[in-house]
């Protein structure tokens, strides 16, 4: 059996016959605000998107609170160049008390509200908040005492695959399947931040879903949302996507994230490519039938007399289709009329001696 088979998550299924499941990512947007936070939820509702998702951790439940150069960001090219990892932290994770606030807004809302946790303790704080599924962020993915926590609840699991092999990934999800995990979507990530649409290798979706036996999606830190569309067309079934208010607010991840206006259009024109897709068919829809009668036909252009013949300024290949289809057009050409015909007139075979 495939275990690409429909996932339902409260009142939306995941599946390739299903419109994308697009998920955004609050993150450290709220810039620690729990209204702004409340903004958000309100805004990414408005878009029409299935699902907003949270981070669920502490700077000490992600990393140590060490001074050494090992806890340090040294990268001149990156978001966050000569951050101290525990600083990083405190400034973007989300309280633990506004979750049950915000997640609540989201139902009220019609969103699926759930989280991405960072170690055990926060799988069972989200379990106490009845989340309907998990999210296993990129730099979590071979954390196999974080995945054998995860699995164990039955719940479905959608990972990213960001910095991790093939071997990595192979790995992943048998522990993550070995341990009660049935339902598993893979995100094809390209962990940088921003990413170029250079490195996101979106080809890799089809692949991937044939080499795991699985429903792939794309967590695109790409700028825009050619990406997510592109994706789409590749068989993508779930988007994820960092959402701000508005990216020159500020914020963690606010350089790469969607202001709620993009969101709405990447949810709208990933529906479109969706259905776009449709199935393999040279069958002419309904509407291309009625526009038939538009096509070309060979047409009696001037005024001719009985007995003369058919040339080309006579006879022309015009619209619409009511004449001789214009594959008998070097046939005709040479004989005769047997009556007047008025130009204007579609050429028929009583027409010609």
């Amino acid at each position: 059996m495939s275990r690409t088979q429909p996932i339902q998550v409260a009142h939306h299924t995941i599946s390739p016959d299903a419109r994308p499941f697009v998920i955004a990512e609050m993150s450290g947007n709220h810039n620690q605000s729990l209204d702004r936070a409340l903004e958000i939820v309100d805004a990414v509702a408005d878009t029409g998107a299935q699902a907003i998702k949270l981070q669920t951790y502490t700077p000490d439940t992600i990393t140590f609170n060490g001074g050494s150069e090992e806890f340090y960001i040294r990268d001149d090219k990156s978001l966050w160049a000569d951050k101290n990892l525990y600083k990083l932290y405190q400034d973007a994770y989300t309280p633990w008390e506004w979750h049950k606030p915000i997640f609540e807004h989201a139902r009220k809302r019609g969103l699926i509200p759930f989280s991405s946790p960072f170690d055990t303790t926060a799988v069972d704080f989200l379990e106490s908040l009845d989340v309907p599924l998990y999210k296993i962020a990129s730099f979590e993915n071979t954390d196999h005492i974080l995945l054998k926590k995860v699995a164990r609840t039955g719940k479905p699991v959608i990972m990213s695959t960001g910095v991790a092999s093939v071997a990595d990934l192979e790995e992943s999800v048998r522990v993550l399947r070995e341990n009660g995990c049935t339902e598993l979507v893979l995100l094809k990530c390209t962990s940088t931040y921003p990413a170029t649409p250079e490195s996101t290798n979106l080809l890799t979706i089809p692949h991937m879903s044939t080499l795991f036996d699985v429903s792939v999606g794309l967590s695109d830190h790409t700028m825009g949302i050619g990406a997510a569309v592109a994706a789409v067309a590749l068989g993508a079934v779930v988007l994820e996507k960092h959402v701000t208010l508005r990216r020159a607010d500020g914020g963690v991840d606010s350089a790469f994230s969607l202001e709620p206006d993009e969101l709405k259009a990447l949810v709208i024109e990933t529906e479109r490519a969706k259905l776009a897709l449709g199935h393999v068919s040279y069958t002419l829809t309904p509407k291309e039938c009625k526009s038939l009668q538009f096509k070309r036909s060979l047409y009696v252009v001037r005024d001719m007399k009985a007995g003369e013949s058919f040339t080309p300024d006579t006879v022309r290949s015009i619209r619409p289709a009511n004449g001789l289809h214009t594959r008998y057009y070097d046939d005709i050409l040479g004989k005769t009329a047997t009556q007047d015909i008025a130009a204007g007139t579609a050429l028929s075979w009583g027409m010609i001696e």
